[in-house]
């Protein structure tokens, strides 16, 4: 492909806009302490940042139809610089939930617009591997990004990492407007017709086993931070290098389930995902007192929970081939309410109970995410039986 270079800077530029939501986790402790707030009132930068990601997101690409793609992508870019300079420009909470939202929009407009562009620049037999270029940059930023966000927090000042991104986000303004041809958008697709989606019971279960995977998954990583340095008594760089194993184990545990999902089928492979991805939160709330038994427990937990990913996608788009860009597109805002329930949800825990607490819920919402995947297969089975034997 003569445009695979742009293909990858797109991924690069994902990178970094990823970094600036996924970042926050693994410095919540950092943010609370320079900000004279609980880590559960930190917890809510979380839930604020996924809220205008999942609603904010695809109405500003809904209302910008008329920009091309290149202007899309560049005004983007102006938000994240935006949200970066108030951040590290502007004292108090208040200001800083305003800049997390604004880089909510930033990065959630530009994730829709690279992707975009991505299938629009390589030929049509390798627009998926193109998509998933540019998806590596999502799974680079929590691989390379949040450990080294934690680094910089933990020797210097966690607003520098924004200084980074606002910086980087300049820069990339400019590569874009030099790099990337200004391609048309395609027509935008109703609200109304994403919703009507939901009518059908098998979809809806779908989309109801991604919010509890994400969300049992993200109310642990929400306070992946403060639970390591209390439940495991870390010392701050220990947490940077547990966070870049757990970076590590995400990459091949997107990688193992979408292999384990051709070979023995999507069934087998998500609902024992989502079995191994239950126990290791278990195991991480009783036995996880030391570096030596936390991290490879870590290791399994990440690696289990992201194997779900590739057959919760394979699985909406097999209910409705017809409309894979919508079931992608439901997908998304489902993965981004997950984040902001769990943040909520883990704040009530930690102010209520212990940062403890929250690997529990954890594991009790990727059960019910089991349990409502094992019965969807299980009628799905019966449906195709009985349309066999008439």
């Amino acid at each position: 492909m003569k445009n695979t270079w742009k293909i990858y800077l797109l991924a690069l530029i994902t990178f970094m806009v990823s970094t600036s939501e996924y970042v926050i986790a693994g410095i919540l402790d950092k943010v609370a302490a320079s900000t004279n707030i609980s880590v559960s009132a930190a917890g809510q930068l979380i839930t604020v940042f996924a809220l205008a990601n999942a609603i904010g997101s695809p109405l500003v690409v809904m209302v910008t139809t008329k920009l091309n793609q290149r202007k899309l992508l560049t005004l983007s870019l102006v938000l994240m610089v935006l949200g970066s300079v108030m951040i590290f420009t502007l004292p108090g909470f208040g200001f800083l939930i305003v800049s997390r939202i604004i880089l909510a929009l930033g990065s959630g407009v530009f994730a829709i617009a690279a992707k975009t562009v991505a299938a629009k620049l390589a030929p049509p037999e390798k627009q998926a591997g193109a998509i998933g270029i540019v998806i590596l940059g999502f799974s680079a930023a929590i691989i390379i990004g949040v450990p080294i966000g934690r680094l910089v927090a933990t020797s210097y000042d966690w607003k520098l990492i924004f200084v980074g991104i606002g910086v980087l986000s300049l820069l990339s303004i400019f590569l874009i407007i030099r790099t990337i041809p200004a391609l048309n958008n395609g027509a935008a697709v109703p609200l109304g017709k994403q919703l009507s989606y939901l009518k059908n019971p098998k979809i809806l279960m779908g989309l109801g086993v991604t919010f509890f995977w994400q969300l049992g998954y993200g109310v642990m990583y929400s306070y992946i931070a403060p639970f390591l340095l209390t439940v495991t008594s870390m010392s701050g760089q220990e947490v940077s290098g547990a966070l870049f194993a757990f970076g590590i184990a995400t990459l091949i545990g997107s990688k193992f389930g979408g292999f384990m999902t051709d070979w023995i089928g999507n069934p087998r492979t998500l609902v024992g995902g989502l079995v191994v991805h239950v126990i290791a939160l278990v195991l991480l709330s009783t036995i996880a007192r030391s570096t030596f038994v936390a991290i490879p427990l870590l290791m399994l937990w990440s690696f289990s929970a992201w194997s779900s990913g590739p057959g919760l996608q394979y699985n909406l788009v097999w209910l409705a081939p017809e409309a894979s860009g919508i079931m992608l597109s439901l997908y998304g805002s489902f993965i981004q309410l997950g984040i902001a329930a769990a943040a909520g949800i883990g704040g009530i825990a930690v102010r209520s109970t212990s940062v403890h607490a929250v690997s529990w819920i954890g594991a009790v919402s990727v059960a019910i995410a089991a349990i409502i995947t094992a019965i969807s297969f299980s009628l799905n089975r019966k449906v195709a039986k009985y349309k066999n034997a008439v």
